[in-house]
């Protein structure tokens, strides 16, 4: 949770722990970027009014580096175009206080209930991603064009080689893979792009906190 309102973090963190919730709490946005950990599943508790940076502000900052955790906004006072910008940018909900206790408590299992489906489709990735890295080099072309839709023949002639060879290579893909159909390769490439896509997001989130503490100590 991050809120500038001292009691508000306190009377909501409480609440929140209360109701069986693992609560950290913020008091700006800069805060949470140097000192959160992403952990899943997971959602965040945002104001939008805050006197360093806006709450929309860190939503796009949060965007940017990769870090895709739902995210509730909690308002005392936004402008109608503020609430669309966060709705835009992927916000889950956005309340105003005073708000319904019900409401919160709704929103953020929704939240919750998002990003475990998210962390499943990672976790799923990572698993086939490390069956697509035991491939060969020929075995992981093999598999690319066999998902792009060619033919035994077709991709004997592309990469130079006989029918027979591809239909050894492709065995053992399907093999590797544990896929038991083209259907199910095909998802399951489509799992391994997802994967590459969150290693790489990752790796530049912790590369902006390195590079900053860097320029900070000097």
């Amino acid at each position: 949770m991050i809120d500038d309102d001292a009691s508000m973090r306190t009377s909501l963190s409480r609440m929140l722990i209360n109701y069986g919730y693992t609560v950290n709490v913020f008091e700006c946005p800069e805060d949470f970027i140097e000192q959160s950990i992403p952990v899943s599943p997971a959602a965040i508790l945002l104001d939008m009014r805050m006197p360093t940076m806006s709450g929309t502000e860190l939503q796009r900052r949060l965007n940017g580096l990769g870090r895709n955790t739902p995210i509730i906004f909690i308002s005392g006072e936004s402008l109608p175009h503020e609430i669309v910008i966060a709705m835009k940018q992927g916000a889950i909900d956005f309340l105003f206080k005073p708000f319904n206790l019900d409401d919160l408590l709704k929103a953020i299992a929704s939240a919750v209930e998002k990003d475990k489906e998210v962390f499943k489709v990672a976790t799923q990735s990572m698993t086939v991603t490390q069956r697509y890295e035991s491939l060969t080099p020929r075995e992981k072309q093999v598999c690319v064009l066999l998902v792009d839709g060619l033919m035994n023949k077709d991709i004997a002639v592309r990469l130079g080689t006989t029918d027979a060879t591809i239909k050894v290579h492709k065995s053992r893909v399907m093999e590797k893979m544990q896929a038991d159909s083209l259907k199910v390769l095909v998802r399951f490439l489509s799992l391994v792009r997802v994967s590459l896509r969150i290693l790489i997001d990752n790796y530049m989130f912790f590369m902006r906190i390195y590079i900053n503490s860097k320029v900070s100590l000097l």
